[in-house]
């Protein structure tokens, strides 16, 4: 049975090629993994069989042959376990690997997401206005530790990209609206770098696909 992954049908503008599962689309494209999208239609991710596989009622969600898993990280680390390319064998950078993906996703992501949030949702809000400094200069502590560790190796373990340099870029993709990783220079190549990959390629057109075809359908 092919894997499947659940999708939005349909998004808003701004946030084409930033819904998560184009994380979990990219790992599969560098395993080598075929397979297949779930679309869901508004409304979908909320009823009870849709909850019963992800309480959360978000995306993605990933089955086969009757496993279900979802969260980006897990995903993504399972899929892992199949592509050296992703994890590696030996067991200490196995285990780097996996230190820059939670890292990726609970040292660098929430204070990512957080400005995002201000930014996109709430901009005329007034407590928006006045947080916004803060979570900012917060942001920039945050990818300047980030872009010391980087230091000038190509990847965050160094020559091999690996699952942890997949969720990162992917991270720091969502701050894409304002100059913050373009303050460092290293990390702006390290960003265009792993985004330069072809499994990346692949995974952004098939996730804008997607959202083409609802819009080609719509009257």
């Amino acid at each position: 049975m092919a894997i499947t992954i659940s999708a939005f049908a349909w998004v808003p503008d701004f946030a084409r090629g930033q819904v998560r599962d184009l994380r979990v689309r990219w790992a599969l494209e560098e395993a080598g993994l075929a397979y297949v999208t779930r679309l869901l239609r508004q409304g979908d991710q909320d009823t009870p069989a849709y909850r019963a596989l992800q309480p959360f009622g978000q995306v993605p969600l990933f089955e086969e042959d009757g496993f279900v898993l979802f969260e980006t990280g897990a995903i993504v680390l399972h899929i892992g376990e199949r592509c050296e390319g992703l994890l590696p064998r030996e067991r200490e950078a196995r285990a780097r690997a996996t230190q820059w993906a939670f890292a990726a996703l609970n040292s660098i992501e929430p204070f990512a997401m957080q400005l995002a949030l201000i930014d996109i949702f709430y901009r005329d809000e007034e407590w928006a206005k006045l947080r916004r400094p803060g979570a900012v200069d917060f942001m920039r502590r945050r990818l300047g530790g980030l872009a010391g560790a980087l230091g000038d190796k190509p990847y965050l373990d160094g020559e091999r990209f690996t699952a942890g340099d997949l969720l990162m870029s992917s991270v720091l993709r969502i701050l894409d609206h304002t100059p913050l990783v373009a303050e460092h220079a290293n990390l702006a190549s390290y960003k265009a770098r792993c985004e330069s990959r072809p499994a990346f390629g692949r995974a952004l057109a098939a996730q804008l696909a997607d959202f083409d075809a609802r819009d080609e359908a719509r009257p």
